[in-house]
């Protein structure tokens, strides 16, 4: 049967118990014919609107491109109904009796998004014609149906590329609950492949920029994740543009319009970032003069950022990780809970599993987050993007203050040369310094910010300690060779300069430089400055 269950079938017609048959169709269970044949307007009667939601019908969302579906059975009354059910749901339906009519209506010029193949056809088996399509129109979903409910049919068929099968009989139910979803998933991809396309050609995705690598790297990542709904977890050092790419997550999903709502577990005490998160009932406590929604309900459908998540403290960790997974809410002092449809997007610029062992993070919740992670390259590893971020914020700052502005030829050099501790954050501030501080349009390395003169400076009195060594240096040919900077100077240089910076606010650049205090204090220890550094703390 094709229709149990679910549908209403005339029992004048039926002569199972009540259920509309197919004929040469195999009944689920009994290995057995079906044993009456019903005409096709027995199995589909004509639906009214108010009884479609009654009788299953899964219709496509409105505002989406119809599908174009080819039905291909060589049993006429089930090619009728499945197609008068593909109507119903929204998809433009074709059909063919064998595989030759299906290779010649694929043939023609209007394309054909989907393929419902029934696995046994006269004159050639479904499976053959299954791999010439996915050989010659691989953008094209199959769903295949089978009558021999055998584990290694449907298991070739999804080897070959069939996205889902259906075994025969079925009900109303599972054929539009399967078209739905392969429906979905291929406009997911579409919307996918065009993202890719566009970010291959232009210089960024949203508010994020560059063309490096690195940066394309994520792209892809991002062009992926950007059309499901699982949880992703973002690394980065800090600066490196983490809340941008949840932003661009969010934008390029098919939950544009719905609420982005970031949420800094970081900069509020314990008892707020609970109300923030899971809301409040009036008097709740002191001050709860009336009821508060909480963010994670009030996103309806769209994203809750949460930076810095490894801040959370370990108990709300607990009914963070409740949440997620009973998809719902309890306000704080409620008795009931509130149901949540949002997206969680995390980041953190610390090290997750470190905390993990060390018993300051929730294992299960680390897990519940890290379905998908995304690691945000440092500035200094993407230095190909150094320049087109420069303009880029150059530009912005052009808007802002109506003043025009370019660079000199040696403050772009020592942009480009910078390491850039404070990654795009850093820059993105250096730019703004250096126009307030410029007095006319062109941006001088004077006008830049201290640290990185001093970097200049520094960088200076190697390269002319390294021409005194040129006969060592040589590259055997009398031509002398820059001098070669180990990386663990570059790494002092770093974090004096960042330390200076900040004038001396240790914990801030260990911070910045995405570094743990003791790793910052055993550095300047050996840098022979521990001393100073604890005379400055005290």
């Amino acid at each position: 049967m094709l229709i149990r269950d679910s549908y209403p079938v005339n029992p004048s017609l039926a002569s199972n118990g009540g259920e509309a048959s197919i004929p040469g169709i195999v009944d689920r269970g009994s290995g057995q014919e079906a044993a009456a044949a019903l005409p096709a307007a027995a199995l589909l009667p004509e639906l009214p609107r108010p009884e479609e939601r009654r009788a299953g019908i899964h219709r496509l969302p409105e505002g989406t491109p119809p599908l174009r579906l080819l039905v291909v059975d060589d049993d006429a009354p089930l090619r009728k109904a499945c197609c008068e059910v593909a109507a119903k749901m929204g998809f433009v339906t074709l059909s063919a009796a064998n595989a030759a009519e299906a290779l010649k209506t694929l043939g023609e010029q209007q394309p054909v998004d989907m393929l419902l193949l029934d696995l046994k056809l006269p004159g050639g088996g479904g499976l053959d014609l299954l791999g010439q399509v996915k050989a010659l129109y691989p953008k094209t979903g199959v769903v295949v149906m089978t009558a021999f409910a055998t584990v290694c049919s449907a298991v070739e068929a999804m080897r070959i590329g069939a996205g889902d099968y259906l075994t025969k009989p079925f009900a109303l139910e599972e054929l539009t609950v399967v078209l739905s979803h392969a429906s979905q998933k291929l406009h997911f991809d579409l919307a996918s492949r065009r993202l890719r396309e566009r970010l291959r050609t232009e210089r960024g995705m949203g508010n994020l920029i560059g063309t490096s690598p690195e940066m394309e790297k994520v792209y892809r990542i991002l062009s992926k994740v950007a059309f499901s709904s699982h949880p992703v977890l973002i690394l980065g050092e800090s600066g490196t543009g983490k809340e941008l790419v949840a932003q661009s997550i969010h934008t390029s999903g098919p939950n544009a319009a719905k609420p982005f709502v970031p949420v800094d577990c970081g900069s509020l005490v314990p008892t707020l970032i609970e109300s923030e998160l899971f809301g409040h009932v009036k008097g709740a406590f002191t001050g709860a003069n009336r009821a508060k929604e909480g963010l994670l309900a009030a996103a309806e459908g769209g994203t809750v950022f949460l930076d810095e998540i490894g801040e959370l403290p370990l108990d709300l960790q607990a009914k963070l990780l409740r949440a997620l997974q009973e998809k719902e809410v309890r306000p704080v002092g409620a008795t009931h809970s509130v149901p949540i449809s949002a997206r969680i997007l995390a980041a953190t610029n610390r090290d997750l599993n470190a905390m993990v062992a060390q018993g300051l993070f929730r294992k299960d919740l680390y897990f519940r987050l890290n379905v998908v992670n995304l690691k945000i390259p440092p500035l200094r590893a993407r230095r190909d993007d150094i320049a087109l971020l420069a303009e880029a914020f150059l530009k912005r700052v052009q808007r802002e203050t109506g003043r025009t502005h370019r660079f000199s030829e040696d403050a772009m050099r020592l942009i480009a040369e910078y390491d850039w501790p404070g990654n795009v954050r850093e820059l993105q501030h250096a730019i703004e310094r250096a126009c307030a501080m410029s007095s006319g349009p062109v941006l001088h390395m004077v006008d830049l910010p201290t640290q990185m003169q001093d970097f200049r400076a520094h960088r200076g009195e190697e390269r002319r300690a390294g021409s005194g060594r040129s006969d060592a240096n040589g590259d055997g040919h009398g031509h002398a060779v820059d001098a070669i900077v180990p990386i663990a100077d570059l790494e002092r240089e770093a974090i004096l300069a960042t330390i200076r910076q900040l004038k001396g606010d240790k914990l801030m650049a260990a911070r910045l430089l995405g570094i743990g205090k003791t790793t910052l204090y055993r550095k300047l220890k050996e840098y022979g400055l521990s001393e100073e550094a604890e005379s400055q703390d005290d």
